[in-house]
């Protein structure tokens, strides 16, 4: 990883660089770029340092709708691309996503994709925000507590400060934690477990979520989700 890998003009969309630029100047944000900087000579760091900033990169400031808040990125080679809960073409989807995708079907009634990719939700405004941007290959977790939570918290105090009528998906108690950083006066924020198997059957399937998500924003004058994946 380069040292200039986690710099603004090369790595991360300008409308996003705007209201975080104070960010990126903080002693913390330094320390982390060091972090990641020294861990990539003795690890393999995943997502690729391109996309790190993927979620940002693929959905802009202004044009987020949904916010869905994963963890940390997927540890398995090939997996990780910087939208949580994404893989991309030709990765199997990993378990969560399976059962995203099977209340997806539940609910809307559309078929499951065969691929994992979320890329076209990124491109209708479902920021895809993971709480931790980067991970040590085979080690989840490895990279908390290491500044990205105090990033994408203030991420997610931007969007509820700066805009209106989102939605935020909150899926496990790890997601539902950010939930004091939102002005639910302003927006909409479904809670849910997470879709793990080991608690998607406790209260994940069956939240009807994603129709929740478009029937407010419909109420509220904002084009819908296309949920259905090609």
């Amino acid at each position: 990883m380069e040292s200039n890998e986690l710099n603004k003009k090369v790595r991360i969309d300008d409308s996003w660089y705007d209201v975080l630029k104070e960010e990126f100047e903080k002693p913390y944000f330094q320390q982390l770029k060091e972090f990641l900087v020294a861990e990539k000579k003795s690890h393999v760091v995943y997502p690729p340092g391109p996309l790190i900033f993927n979620a940002f990169n693929s959905t802009p400031f202004d044009h987020v709708k949904v916010v869905l808040i994963g963890q940390d990125p997927y540890h398995g080679a090939g997996q990780a691309e910087g939208l949580s809960f994404s893989v991309p073409f030709g990765i199997k989807p990993p378990p969560s996503l399976v059962n995203i995708y099977k209340e997806m079907k539940d609910d809307l009634g559309v078929e499951p994709p065969r691929h994992g990719h979320l890329g076209a939700w990124a491109k209708q405004g479902v920021l895809l925000l993971n709480a931790v941007l980067t991970v040590r290959a085979g080690q989840p977790g490895s990279h908390r507590g290491k500044g990205w939570e105090l990033f994408t918290n203030q991420v997610i105090h931007l969007l509820s400060e700066q805009r209106e009528h989102l939605v935020f998906f909150l899926w496990g108690k790890y997601a539902q934690e950010k939930e004091v950083l939102i002005n639910e006066s302003k927006h909409l924020v479904l809670r849910a477990a997470h879709p793990s198997p080991y608690s998607a059957a406790s209260g994940f399937f069956g939240c009807k979520h994603f129709s929740k998500a478009n029937a407010y924003l419909e109420s509220h004058g904002i084009q819908p989700i296309e949920w259905k994946l090609s």
